[in-house]
C-alpha cells in the first residue's frame, strides 16, 4: 500500500450532507482531512465525523478575512501543503499521484494549479470550456486578496472567483479535479444568479481592492472581451468541442453564456441607475 500523500485537505462545507460523504470517501489517500464547516444545520458534521474527518467550525463576522484566508491563518495542519476542496469535488486517481509527485519535489513552487473536470446535468463533460483552480497551496507563501465587496451580495463567507496571490511559482498538476454537484440544476442557476450580481457590482468599481491583480491571465483577457456571451459560446461549444458532449455540452455552454449575459445586463443597469442618481439636483 502506498504511503499517505503528505497534504492536509481542507473541505469547505455549509449544509452539504448530500455531497460530503462521497467527497470524503475519495480522500483516503491523504494524510489529513479537515472539514471546515460553518455551523451547518443539516447532517454534514455528523457524516464527516463518522468518516474520521476532523471538523473545524467557522463563523463569519462579515469582515475580512473570509473563510479560506481564515483557514490559512488559523487552522493547524499536519503538513506544509494544503488542498482546498469544495464538498462536491474530489481528486481523480491521476490527480492524487500528481499531487504526490509535486509535494515530494516542489522546487520553487508554492502552489499547484488543478484542472477541473465538470459534471453538468448528470454528465461528465470532456470537452468545451476548462476551469483551472489554484487550490494546492503552501501556507505562508500565498494569500487571498482583500476585495472591496463586503457590501455586495452574492458570495458571502467564501472568497470569490479569483486566484490567490502567490509569492513563488505556480505549476500545473497532472490529473483532474472532478466537480460533481448532486444538487438539481436549478441550484446551479440560483447560485450563479447571485454570482452574477457580485461580478456586476465589481465591474462597476474597477480595481476593487485588488481583484484585477488576482485574476488569472485568461481571466484578465476575457474580462476585456466585448460581446462576452457570444464569444464564450463560440469558444466553448464550437472551438473547444463542447458539441461533442451532446445535449449536456450544449446546455452547459448556453448556461455559462447566459451567466455572462446576466453580468453585463446587471452592470449596465447599475451604471444607468448611478447616472440617473447623479443627475438628480441636490
Amino acid at each position: 500500500m502506498s504511503e499517505k500523500v503528505p497534504v492536509s485537505v481542507l473541505v469547505q462545507t455549509k449544509n452539504e450532507e448530500a455531497a460530503i460523504g462521497a467527497c470524503l470517501d475519495r480522500l483516503e489517500d491523504f494524510g489529513e482531512v479537515v472539514v471546515v464547516a460553518s455551523y451547518s444545520d443539516d447532517a454534514t458534521v455528523e457524516i464527516a465525523r463518522a468518516r474520521g474527518a476532523r471538523v473545524v467550525e467557522f463563523r463569519w463576522n462579515r469582515r475580512y478575512p473570509k473563510k479560506k484566508q481564515w483557514q490559512l491563518e488559523n487552522v493547524d495542519t499536519a503538513y506544509p501543503w494544503i488542498l482546498f476542496l469544495d464538498a462536491d469535488e474530489y481528486p481523480s486517481p491521476d490527480l492524487v499521484e500528481g499531487i504526490r509527485a509535486l509535494v515530494a519535489d516542489p522546487g520553487d513552487a508554492v502552489a499547484g494549479q488543478l484542472t477541473l473536470s465538470y459534471h453538468f446535468a448528470g454528465k461528465r463533460l470532456r470537452h468545451g470550456h476548462t476551469v483551472k483552480k489554484t487550490v494546492l497551496l503552501r501556507p505562508g507563501k500565498v494569500r487571498f486578496p482583500v476585495i472591496d465587496d463586503l457590501d455586495i451580495p452574492g458570495m458571502g463567507e467564501l472568497e470569490g472567483h479569483y486566484q490567490p496571490i502567490c509569492d513563488g511559482d505556480v505549476v500545473g498538476v497532472a490529473g483532474t479535479l472532478e466537480h460533481d454537484d448532486p444538487d438539481p440544476v436549478s441550484t446551479w442557476f440560483a447560485r450563479h444568479n447571485g454570482y452574477s450580481s457580485w461580478e456586476a457590482q465589481l465591474r462597476l468599481r474597477e480595481g476593487a481592492g485588488g481583484v484585477d491583480a488576482a485574476r488569472s491571465g485568461q481571466g484578465k483577457l476575457f474580462h476585456k472581451v466585448p460581446f462576452k456571451p457570444l464569444v464564450f459560446f463560440t469558444y466553448s461549444y464550437v472551438l473547444r468541442g463542447g458539441f461533442l458532449d451532446g445535449r449536456a455540452g450544449f446546455d452547459y455552454a448556453i448556461a455559462l453564456a447566459m451567466y455572462y449575459w446576466q453580468i453585463g445586463v446587471k452592470a449596465r443597469e447599475g451604471q444607468r441607475l448611478a447616472e440617473e442618481q447623479e443627475a438628480v439636483p441636490a
